[in-house]
């Protein structure tokens, strides 16, 4: 009965031992696995009240072509008519390229986008959002198509701000020339331009519009 009870206390501590080596190898794993992971990750309400239209950029910060990447791969992400996906992207990188297309969106734009690394026209191509089988389903039309950009346009800043980056959306621009520039089809509808940079300073956060104002509860 002795030697039984030896044996029993051996195997408990044996398995002690064991579940110690265990825990503690699956915590360093843990703290192992991917220690940048906890300072990079922010919550989404902070994306929400940080992200600015941002008119004063860091001339001395680049943003990679990787890194734009990985912003438009979020886009796709965003919900659209049937799953038409009708917005494109035509991103100018290059210090001419990106020069050409600040000379495009109007004298006030171009000084607030001065240092922005990246700017980015916005398209949608049109008959596919609001249509179904050619033809317009009510009263929008390819004002859907609109909309649909809309929705990956704000997915777009809104991933650009998790990862460190300000944006501006500009409606004004010449589409014409822009067109012309990157020989855009004719069925693209052209929206916007959006600036990609960091932010030079605190940009003021304005204020909104009462809830009440613009929400009815029924």
């Amino acid at each position: 009965m002795y030697q039984n009870m030896k044996n029993t206390k051996t195997n408990l501590l044996f398995a002690a031992v064991v579940a110690c080596i265990m825990l503690v190898g699956c915590t360093n794993n843990k703290e192992n696995s991917n220690p940048a992971v906890t300072s990079d990750v922010v919550s989404f309400d902070e994306v929400l009240t940080t992200r600015r239209s941002v008119r004063s950029y860091d001339a001395t910060k680049t943003i990679s072509e990787a890194e734009v990447r990985e912003l438009l791969i979020a886009t796709q992400e965003a919900p659209s008519w049937a799953n038409q996906q009708p917005s494109k992207y035509y991103v100018a990188m290059s210090p001419e390229k990106v020069e050409a297309v600040a000379n495009l969106v109007g004298e006030r734009n171009k000084q607030n986008i001065a240092g922005a690394p990246v700017l980015i026209v916005s398209t949608y191509e049109k008959g596919k959002s609001g249509f179904f089988r050619g033809e317009q389903t009510n009263e929008v039309g390819d004002g859907w198509g609109a909309y649909d950009n809309g929705l990956s346009n704000a997915y777009f800043i809104l991933k650009a701000r998790a990862k460190g980056f300000d944006t501006l959306i500009m409606g004004m621009r010449d589409s014409d020339a822009l067109r012309e520039l990157f020989n855009i089809p004719e069925n693209e509808a052209i929206m916007a331009v959006i600036s990609l940079g960091y932010r030079s300073g605190e940009p003021r956060q304005p204020e909104h519009r009462p809830l009440d104002e613009v929400v009815q509860f029924f």
